[in-house]
């Protein structure tokens, strides 16, 4: 049986769901796919909270999306699903999970580590994104779309920035890893 998540557990779940709610105001609009900082959220989630916990903060960023809040790029509501961006919404939780999964394994990650993950984080992203775009617009939405065009939109047009905000995140995560390793050591040691 698994511990009771921790109230800081909790928390930190809450406040990197936020913080992704934010990041996907903070953006660039480009035709079809806005450029957004969500995706630096989804990295930090996933180094510094761990698998379990980076994936939560996913699945409740989702959710109360989801269930009607404008914490999307384009509102809320369950009816997003059947938007074209919704891929890498499933996509952020996949990476999340994933990334802290890579961080666990490794006794004291280093800046390469977190490079590392960020990076594989970054191409489930797209592998999870691209097609769902493509079925997106190409069969609920209607709009014949060529695979040529989903690779540019979906692709090309974000795919050099979200690369530098990998590293940067990574640089950014291995700073703040001990504080939060420790935090959650001290947690678990009290439940």
């Amino acid at each position: 049986m698994q511990p009771r998540p921790s109230t800081l557990s909790l928390m930190m779940i809450a406040m990197f769901a936020g913080l992704t709610a934010i990041g996907a105001f903070m953006k660039v609009p480009l035709p079809v796919v806005p450029f957004t900082l969500q995706i630096v959220f989804v990295f930090l989630a996933g180094c510094l909270l761990g698998s379990r916990n980076g994936f939560q903060s996913q699945l409740v960023y989702i959710g109360i999306g989801l269930v009607g809040l404008p914490v999307f790029t384009q509102g809320g509501g369950i009816t997003y699903v059947l938007q074209p961006t919704f891929g890498y919404l499933i996509g952020f939780a996949l990476a999340a999970l994933v990334i802290g999964f890579m961080i666990a394994r490794v006794q004291v990650p280093t800046k390469k580590h977190f490079i590392g993950a960020n990076i594989v984080g970054l191409i489930i992203i797209y592998a999870v994104a691209v097609p769902y775009l493509y079925v997106s617009l190409n069969f609920w939405l209607h709009m014949k779309t060529s695979w040529s065009h989903i690779f540019l939109v979906g692709f090309l047009n974000s795919i050099v920035a979200d690369f530098c905000l990998a590293i940067a995140s990574a640089i950014l995560a291995e700073r703040l890893y001990k504080v939060f390793h420790s935090a959650r050591s001290i947690n678990y040691a009290s439940v």
